[in-house]
């Protein structure tokens, strides 16, 4: 597998004791490569010159008890180029560790603390670590979703991979053998943004699926009905569905000056990330916060005094 240049986040949740991998890169479906989660055991994230067996060999020992760099320099021993490994990970109990090899594409790092290990390779800058680490500490009072997702965007406005954007993931795993939330972006122009978008929707439509689903240690059951019926209705009228609005298309350039052409695709990147961001607000549900307002010239309205 060739180079996966990457930034990274391996992470526990102190109060519920979720582990959760977010990742973002420029080659594309880093979701498939790079996140390793076993519940009650710990999460890997695995980059640069990839190496899975790694990943699972960290995993077998935290759950054979050993601790989180014990594991990591038990799996290192086994390998034969080290130095081109990105290795960060957390265990069941926050302990954390991490590995960045001397022949990693600089700039290159990681930072760990209570309860996460950051890393990335190929990066615009060594703020990246330091941004992404601060953003992780800072947001303790958020579920662990919102802050991997975080720590993602804030790698990125700090420069994140120097090649650009391709592919980014976030997977959580919380009591069960299978993720409470595996979501992709596979191949795209914003990973992050379109991540933070269809984190968005899984919230409202997802989440309520998947939290209805068989425990191993309880009954089987079936859906609750209200989501079975959120359910059988059409993507685009479910909570948490786009407005309406779709991206515009690229701008069609041809035939204009080379000079205009140039300013046409900057204003297109510049704006892009806005226009995003506008349509992610446009399909947030905030009925809870404050209800709708709606004029009924049906009703006594007061008018107002005059003078």
């Amino acid at each position: 597998m060739g180079e996966l240049n990457t930034f990274s986040i391996a992470a526990r949740c102190p109060r519920t004791g979720q582990l959760g991998v977010a990742v973002a890169s420029a080659v594309p479906a880093v979701g498939g490569l790079c996140p390793y989660i076993r519940a009650g055991i710990g999460a890997v994230t695995t980059q640069s010159w990839v190496n899975p067996y790694l990943a699972l060999r960290i995993l077998d020992g935290l759950a054979g008890g050993q601790e989180a760099d014990a594991a990591l320099a038990d799996a290192l021993r086994i390998d034969d180029r080290t130095d081109l490994r990105q290795i960060g990970l957390v265990d069941s109990t926050g302990r954390a560790a991490a590995w960045t090899g001397a022949g990693c594409t600089v700039q290159a790092g990681h930072r760990s603390g209570p309860g996460y290990a950051v890393q990335g390779n190929m990066l615009a800058s060594a703020d990246v670590i330091g941004a992404m680490a601060w953003t992780f500490e800072d947001g303790v009072a958020c579920d662990l979703d919102e802050r991997l997702m975080r720590v993602l965007e804030a790698g990125e406005e700090a420069g994140g991979d120097r090649r650009g954007k391709q592919s980014a993931a976030l997977k959580i795993v919380a009591g069960e053998d299978y993720p409470s939330l595996d979501l992709r972006v596979d191949e795209h122009a914003r990973p992050v943004s379109e991540l933070r978008r269809i984190l968005t929707v899984a919230r409202k439509q997802l989440v309520p699926f998947v939290a209805g689903m068989p425990r191993r240690d309880g009954p089987a059951g079936a859906l609750p009905a209200d989501v079975a019926a959120m359910l059988l209705r059409p993507p685009r009228e479910r909570p948490g569905a786009a407005s309406g609005d779709t991206p515009q298309p690229p701008l069609d350039s041809a035939g204009l000056p080379p000079e205009a052409a140039k300013r046409a695709a900057h204003l297109q990147e510049r704006f892009a990330p806005i226009l995003a961001e506008i349509r992610t607000l446009r399909s947030l549900d905030l009925t809870e916060v404050h209800p709708p307002v709606v004029f009924d010239p049906s009703l006594p309205y007061r008018r107002a005094p005059h003078g």
